[in-house]
């Protein structure tokens, strides 16, 4: 399949949300409260054709976050943006993994043919930062609370991601350099 049928089969954001089974609340929480940055001048990519194409699962903590960003950006730009289930599209998220892994979300740029210009995801290098910092402090896989360490890691990072207002502008910047980039 190639990227416009990808594209032509994916859903808007009103649909996805309306879908969502873990998240809902909390991406409806950051797409309510996020507001663009004061003075926020999208001028220089509003002159560009684009559409994005989002891999994405709704159990995913960067994606409750990140994707109301870009769906106020695009808005603000006029890109529409259609988004697929990574589980359900293995073949198209195989050629966009990150480290070798399937992480999401993967925001894919595409022009008026559909072709590829770029893409970004799935976190703002920030984000990376606090996640890579966060779990150097779990204790070994074999450790016996190594469980309990976990969920309370994963805890901590989706209300960090529901109410952090500097790292909601940190991904809305990393977002908008990418689409500046491409």
């Amino acid at each position: 399949m190639d990227l416009k049928q990808y594209f032509d089969k994916g859903i808007d954001f009103e649909t996805y949300v309306s879908q969502m089974e873990s998240h809902k609340e909390n991406m409806q929480y950051v797409y309510e409260n996020f507001k663009l940055p004061a003075g926020s001048d999208l001028s220089d990519i509003k002159d560009k054709d684009l559409r994005v194409l989002v891999i994405s699962e709704d159990w995913c903590g960067d994606a409750m976050m990140n994707m109301p960003i870009l769906r106020h950006i695009a808005d603000e730009a006029g890109y529409e943006v259609r988004i697929v289930y990574r589980d359900q599209n293995l073949e198209l998220m195989d050629q966009y993994l990150t480290n070798g892994g399937r992480s999401i979300p993967k925001f894919i740029y595409l022009d008026e043919n559909f072709n590829d210009l770029g893409n970004w995801g799935p976190r703002a290098e920030s984000v990376q930062k606090l996640v890579d910092e966060r779990k150097a402090l779990l204790p070994h896989k074999d450790t016996a609370g190594f469980k309990d360490a976990q969920q309370a890691y994963i805890n901590d990072l989706t209300e960090r991601y529901r109410t952090n207002e500097t790292l909601w502008n940190e991904v809305y910047e990393s977002i908008r350099a990418s689409f500046v980039r491409l």
